[in-house]
This record gives structure tokens, sequence and C-alpha cells, in this order.
């Protein structure tokens, strides 16, 4: 072989071009592959290499990042706990509110609970919170908000226990609740009204005299013994009263009170008793009139001769001049106490000393026995009487007869 021939530049093979200066064209085709081509390139790689470790290797769990999930397992617990916290919590403060509705587990105990007129709901309500028969005020305001029971609360005395849920408490202190505290009084056959009066105001009946008094003045009771006196002057009412025991509310609506003893009286003067007073010349009034100077003046033993007197003065009037002389009147209008020669003096219609005939009204409200003696007076002809040493009443036809038994007496000394 010639060398000639072997460095024969013709003969040589043609330049390699420098790959570190590609063209435009070039480097868009190796350095800047399309994605599908890059896509195509790694997929193959992917596929050898998998194929290649599947013979190889076994295959590679995937990695876990435990940091993370130990903080969202601890989320999780934290979660729960609350949940289950807040529940308890609720349910503690669920079981103790429906405690007190319901009124469970509270020791027994009684109240005598008063609402006063005008009271305020919500000071009726610090009160039961005050005596224990409730816990919660907000809760009690809320319940008989929405029952709609605010408004029925009555004054008055009631008995309430702690037994008792809040829709007890609530039914327990109306104007016609089972719980109201009642009070029996008795009214002496007797009384005049004025006495009558402070003896409710006394037991609870009602909360002043004053409110009896207008009461008894104003109101127009529907009764027929009633319809010829005419409103204004609480005394109207004297003699009508009817003595007895009664049960009231404490306190007790002032007309409902009075209307109570004349329902009774009512009730006591019967048809055949009124068509007694029609026989006696005599209205029921002057009939009541007449049966208050005997219950005031006589005992239990000496009423129809007292009213033998009565009736012998008032048809004879030559007799003492008409003037019935009972001392009882003098009594009514001096102010209870014991009569003098001075009240004798006394410029009054009820001074019995001074005008004649029956007072303008009855002095006292009688009872059934007394009444029952003015209608049927003894069958006597005396005009006087006195009470003697012995505490019994003596009487006279004549004037002389009763000055020699004053005379005789050491208690008129």
């Amino acid at each position: 072989m010639q060398q000639d021939n072997y460095y024969d530049p013709r003969r040589r093979p043609p330049e390699r071009r420098d790959y570190g200066e590609r063209r435009p064209s070039d480097r868009r085709d190796y350095g800047e592959r399309r994605p599908s081509d890059r896509r195509d390139y790694g997929e193959r790689r992917s596929s050898s290499r998998s194929s290649y470790r599947d013979d190889r290797e076994p295959p590679r769990r995937p990695r876990t990042n435990h940091r993370s999930a130990g903080r969202t397992a601890g989320f999780v617990l934290l979660y729960v706990a609350a949940v289950i916290g807040v529940s308890i919590l609720l349910a503690c403060v669920g079981w103790t509110a429906a405690g007190d509705v319901l009124a469970l587990n509270k020791a027994y105990k009684e109240v005598t609970f008063t609402v006063s007129p005008g009271e305020e709901f919500d000071s009726v309500v610090d009160r039961m919170k005050e005596e224990g028969l409730i816990e919660y005020k907000l809760l009690f305001n809320i319940f008989a908000s929405v029952t709609h029971k605010k408004d029925s609360v009555a004054a008055g005395t009631y008995s309430l226990n702690t037994d008792m849920d809040y829709r007890a408490l609530l039914a327990g202190v109306r104007a016609n609740s089972a719980n109201r505290s009642q009070v029996q009084v008795t009214i002496p056959e007797g009384y005049n009204i004025d006495q009558i009066f402070a003896l409710l105001v006394e037991k609870g009946v009602a909360n002043s005299t004053d409110e009896l008094k207008e009461a008894a003045a104003n109101h127009d009771y529907a009764f027929s013994f009633l319809e010829d006196i005419p409103l204004g002057d609480y005394r109207r009412l004297e003699g009508y009263l009817m003595p007895d025991t009664y049960t009231f509310y404490t306190p007790h609506d002032p007309v409902l009170a009075l209307n109570k003893l004349m329902v009774y009286f009512d009730s006591q003067m019967t048809e055949d008793l009124m068509s007694q007073v029609e026989s006696s010349g005599y209205t029921l009034h002057e009939i009541l009139t007449i049966a208050s100077l005997i219950e005031r003046e006589a005992t239990s033993t000496d009423r129809t001769e007292v009213s033998a007197v009565i009736h012998n003065r008032l048809k004879n009037t030559s007799a003492t001049q008409g003037l019935l002389q009972v001392d009882a009147t003098l009594v009514y209008i001096n102010g209870g106490k014991e009569p003098t020669e001075a009240d004798k003096s006394i410029d009054s219609p009820y001074n019995t000393y001074k005008y004649p005939g029956l007072p303008p009204t009855p002095i006292a409200n009688p009872g059934m026995e007394a009444i029952v003696a003015a209608l049927h007076p003894a069958d006597s002809k005396n005009y006087y009487y006195a009470l003697g040493d012995d505490d019994v009443h003596h009487f006279f036809k004549t004037y002389d007869q009763l000055q020699k038994f004053i005379a005789s007496q050491e208690r008129y000394k």
C-alpha cells in the first residue's frame, strides 16, 4: 500500500461537524425536544427501568410522611375530646335546668307566699328565688313568657312548696288557685260594721278598712233588700252582714268578701220569714234595726222581753214621748265607750235619748235569734228595764217602779 494514496486529502473522510456549535435547527432537534418527544423518551426510560426493576428488585412501598400523619391524628383526638366535653357540659346544664323546671331532687320546704296588690312579676320571681322555690330566675321568666302565665299572678297569700314545678308554681299563685291560703273568721252577733271591718283586716282578709268602706259605699250589690238604700255611705250595709263563721282567702276581694256575708243573710231570710216581716207592719230595714237594738241590749234569755219594751214604746209614744232611750245607741255614736249623761245630749239621729223613734239604720248586725225576737216580742206591757246587781235585766211597767229599783241597787249608787 502506498502512503501517498493513504494520505491523499481527497480521499479523507468528510470532516466532522463541531457539535459544540450546532445550528439553530440542530439545536431545536436535539437540545429543545418537543414535549411529545420528551414524554416518549421518559416513558421509554420509565418502561425500561420498570422492566429492569421487575427483574432485579422487589417493588418499593410509597414513602409515608409519619410526622404529618401524627399531627392529624392529634387534631382529631383533640376535636373528639372537645366535642365530648362540651356534650357532657351541656348535658349537666340541661339536667340541672330540667331539675329546676320539673322540681327534681329538691329538699322539701313549705312556704307561705304572699303576692302584694300591684306587685311586679320580677319582684315575685326574686322572692321565689329567695325562698328556694326556684333556682334560675331567667329560666323561670322564659317559661312564664312562653306559657303566657305572667299576667295570671294575683294578689293573695298562697301555700307553696319545693315539690311544685314551674307550671304548678305559676298555677299556684292565680286568683282561683287551690293553694291560696284561707282563714276562718267568726263574726260575733252584735258586731257593728266598723268592728267587722277591723276584724277582717286583722285576719288578713282585707288590706285596709278603707277598701272595705269603699266596697260597701259604692258597689251596687245585686240584692233586692238593698234596692231602696242609696249608694255613698258605707253604713248602708249595717244590719245586713250576717254574723257567722266564714272562710275567706287572704286577702279576699273586698266586694266578694262583703258579698259572701250578704249571700248568707239572703239565704237565711226565707220566704216564711219574709212573710212574717210583711205581717209585722214594719219593713225589713226596720225589723233589722229593732233586732240590732235587741242584740246590743239583751242577753240570750231576755231578747223577747227587751223586744216587747221597744215595740211598746214605738206603738204608745205618749208613755215616753216616743223616745226609745236605748244606751246602745249612745255607744254607737260615742266611739264604743261606756255611755255618760253628757252623751245623751249628742246631736245625732242615732241618739234615742234625743230623737224619737228608730235610728236611721241598724246599729249592729244581728243574728237570727235577735231577728226572730224582733218579729215576735213577748206579750207584756213593760216600758222600762234596768240591769240589777245580779247582772240580770229587770222589767217594769212604770217609771216609778224603775226608779225604786235603781235606788235599791248598789251599782247605781
